[in-house]
């Protein structure tokens, strides 16, 4: 059965194929299917069950949008979509990926040098046939060579950004869940453990009844093509080519199956060590006591084995969180003690967040601050886009109108402070939006790189730290500017821009945005080396993206970031009294 999760991948995946066959992420189909999506997502309940009459009083749903959910629902397929994958198949759409090949120009070099996907397109750049296209030469085919290395578009283990698989791995788990005598599911593996890209899904399902939840998964509309097929364990290919593998286990040893699926290899080289040195063994099965030599099999002891809580603990260990399970000192802590990570309850404020004052803003300031206070934040900062940032920005006199209407926002919520903020550009000199008077005004700013990605390391290193520099910047929004999979980010000195954040006391952002996630966790490590303070944000600009801030939490974990260092973890007046004091830091 269809949910709202299968509409909106519906919708998502006609937005881009529809982009490629319009030629323009901007025609009027794909920004209907976009409206749609956001309409859908905006409207809540489920929408499965409604009829088209009804479907089209949904904001941004039309007619023949809403004839393409009820052909999902009632016939599990879009005819619209069938012919659009025939004509764009996945390794074409990969392509789409690679900055410099916009849909346009992805349409020529199909149509003159017939390429259908990144092993032909590197042949042809290797044949140094892209720069005699029309409107490209020589710098666009190095810059497109240099992203085919960079995003690793190379070699035959091909990994799916974690944006494209974790919304995947979300139906998949959900809809396990709703099926008749499942105690639990959890996707695991690297995609748990937060890494940017995955290699493939795996998903672990406590139930009491293996055959009707590989019935459900052979049957599910992810699967394109099944590649194993057994009583406890069902392989599939998505249509994108993305391996899923689904296991089913008893409910009392579901903790030991997520923790060995979850891995890392190594962090459980480690454990099953630790195990040994105890006279235990460690499998998918459970904690196993070896002790009784005259015991064999199955009449050995079980430990533990139905949550990982209760392994860890059977093997005197803190519990470690899926993040950090890369084998790079978290079961030696454990074994000390570990500080106090980040958590998602820890968190009581959004420090960098849109409305429709921004450009690619999509909701009023009243629905943001609404969700925002049902999230159960104390303070926030609503930091449009600055002048600066082409089409999204706004001039002064707009902002001082968006402070106004802020203002009265605030009204409406005694126990929730409103902070007037802004996202500041960050040129390519480190210049800043506005003069210094007036970007004294805001309360709160965050400042970001959206341009010039192909500067030189040095030069992208002196315009953050001249960003760093100024006294009327708070902190520096999603570091590299990246887009995981999509768009590299800018290279520079890391060490450098850190001891800056360090010594004028500047945040550095954790951006949940999955497409993000930036800075990265290995920065964030290195952040925390360096005793720069953090803060987690969600860059939302839809009601529908508060849940980011878990999947920053997160990263933040993964980088080892302990709760003190970030800054919407604080009391709001010891948050307040640091923001304050920067014009006086130098």
């Amino acid at each position: 059965m269809a949910t709202n999760r299968d509409v909106l991948a519906m919708l998502s995946e006609l937005v881009t194929l529809t982009t490629l066959e319009e030629g323009s992420p901007q025609s009027f189909k794909v920004r209907a299917y976009e409206n749609a999506k956001l309409g859908i997502e905006e409207h809540g309940d489920d929408v499965t069950g409604l009829k088209v009459s009804e479907l089209t009083k949904i904001k941004g749903v039309g007619k023949a949008t809403a004839t393409k959910i009820r052909e999902l629902v009632d016939g599990g397929s879009v005819e619209k979509i069938e012919k659009l994958r025939k004509k764009y198949p996945p390794e074409f759409v990969e392509l789409s990926r690679i900055p410099g090949l916009g849909p346009k120009t992805l349409m020529m070099v199909r149509k003159e040098l017939g390429i259908e996907n990144v092993e032909d397109l590197k042949a042809a750049i290797a044949d140094e046939k892209i720069r005699d296209l029309k409107g490209m030469g020589e710098k666009s085919e190095a810059k497109i060579a240099k992203a085919i290395d960079r995003l690793g578009l190379t070699g035959k283990d091909r990994r799916t950004p974690i944006a494209d698989a974790m919304p995947l791995a979300e139906r998949l788990v959900d809809d396990l869940k709703a099926v008749k005598g499942v105690v639990d599911a959890k996707y695991c593996g690297s995609l748990r453990r937060m890494s940017e890209t995955i290699g493939d899904i795996d998903i672990t399902v406590a139930a009491t009844n293996a055959k009707a939840v590989m019935k459900v998964v052979v049957e599910h509309g992810e699967v394109d093509d099944i590649v194993v097929n057994g009583e406890t364990k069902t392989s599939f290919l998505t249509r994108t080519g993305l391996q899923v593998d689904v296991r089913v286990v008893e409910p009392d040893q579901f903790g030991a199956a997520t923790l060995y699926f979850t891995g890392s290899k190594a962090h459980n080289i480690k454990l099953r060590q630790r195990a040994l040195d105890r006279n235990m063994t460690l499998n998918e099965y459970g904690l196993i006591d070896t002790s009784d030599e005259t015991l064999e099999g199955d009449d050995r002891p079980i430990v533990a084995s139905r949550t990982e809580e209760e392994i860890y603990q059977a093997l005197d260990l803190e519990y470690i969180p899926a993040p950090l399970r890369e084998s790079t000192g978290e079961v030696e802590a454990a074994a000390d003690g570990l500080p106090e990570f980040i958590q998602r309850e820890h968190i009581h404020a959004d420090l960098h967040y849109h409305t429709a004052r921004s450009g690619d803003g999509r909701s009023s300031v009243e629905d943001m601050v609404k969700v925002a206070s049902e999230a159960g934040y104390d303070f926030l900062a609503i930091t449009d886009h600055g002048v600066d940032l082409a089409i999204n920005g706004s001039t002064a006199e707009e902002m001082l109108e968006h402070r106004e209407h802020i203002s009265q926002v605030q009204a409406d919520y005694p126990d929730m402070l409103l902070m007037w903020g802004c996202e500041l550009n960050i040129d390519g000199k480190g210049g800043l939006d506005y003069d210094d008077d007036f970007r004294a005004l805001f309360d709160y700013t965050v400042a970001s790189v959206h341009s010039h990605y192909d500067q030189e390391p040095n030069a992208q290193t002196d315009r953050l730290i001249a960003a760093i520099s100024d006294p009327t910047v708070n902190s520096i929004g999603h570091l590299s500017g990246r887009y995981i999979g999509r768009r590299p980010g800018i290279e520079f000195d890391v060490d450098a821009v850190l001891d800056a954040l360090k010594h004028f006391d500047v945040a550095l952002e954790v951006n949940g945005a999955l497409q993000r996630l930036d800075a990265a966790s290995d920065v964030v490590r290195r952040a925390v080396e360096h005793e720069v303070k953090l803060v987690i944000n969600t860059d939302s600009h839809h009601t529908s993206e508060l849940g980011r801030m878990e999947y920053g939490v997160q990263t933040a974990q993964r980088g080892w970031a302990p709760k003190e260092l970030v800054i919407n973890t604080w009391d709001r007046k010891d948050f307040l009294a640091w923001v304050e004091a920067r014009p006086t830091r130098t």
